[in-house]
């Protein structure tokens, strides 16, 4: 019982001193001193200079041709290619064959056969079948056939590059298993 009114009045003690910490004590002093410094204490905030004059700008050049246009340059290489004698350079004045209007990526070889000593592929282009021989003409990039074997159609197609020359790309449609047709 005593040690319980021990622990009574220890806790009444606390109580007591943390209600102390609680008081007035140095706060007015705090406040009386704001107050002085709000009093003594002007900003100075220097004036905004006067906006410049805007003087607008007419732009001459809107009607000229634009240095930069992809037209401009597509008009020059088409020129230059014209003007030099290139080898690689398709025929683009001769009639164009059946099978140039397809891209390669849309045929495949699906078979062979043979007719009087010609070796010939079996092309499939969406549901037709067409026959394909070497020095025949295939696909959008002016494509010769120059090889037609049992496994694959090799195919020297004729491109331009970014700086309009004509060079030559090898291509070769291989023969569809059954496993990739679809």
């Amino acid at each position: 019982m005593i040690a319980r009114s021990i622990k009574q009045a220890g806790a009444f003690a606390a109580a007591a001193f943390l209600l102390a910490g609680c008081g007035d004590s140095d706060v007015k002093e705090v406040h009386t001193w704001m107050d002085q410094v709000k009093q003594e204490t002007k900003p100075h905030v220097k004036p905004l200079s006067e906006p410049k004059d805007f003087i607008p700008y007419a732009y001459g050049a809107k009607e000229e041709l634009d240095p930069y246009s992809p037209n401009k340059l597509l008009n020059q290489l088409a020129k230059a290619a014209e003007a030099s004698p290139d080898p690689n350079k398709p025929d683009l004045q001769r009639p164009r064959e059946l099978l140039e209007s397809f891209p390669l990526d849309t045929m495949r070889m699906v078979g062979t056969l043979q007719k009087a000593g010609v070796n010939y592929a079996l092309v499939q282009i969406d549901r037709s079948v067409y026959q394909v021989r070497a020095g025949q003409r295939i696909g959008q990039n002016f494509g010769l056939v120059t090889r037609v074997g049992d496994d694959a159609i090799n195919i020297r197609e004729v491109v331009q590059d970014a700086a309009g020359e004509w060079v030559e790309r090898l291509s070769k449609l291989e023969l569809q298993s059954k496993e990739n047709r679809k």
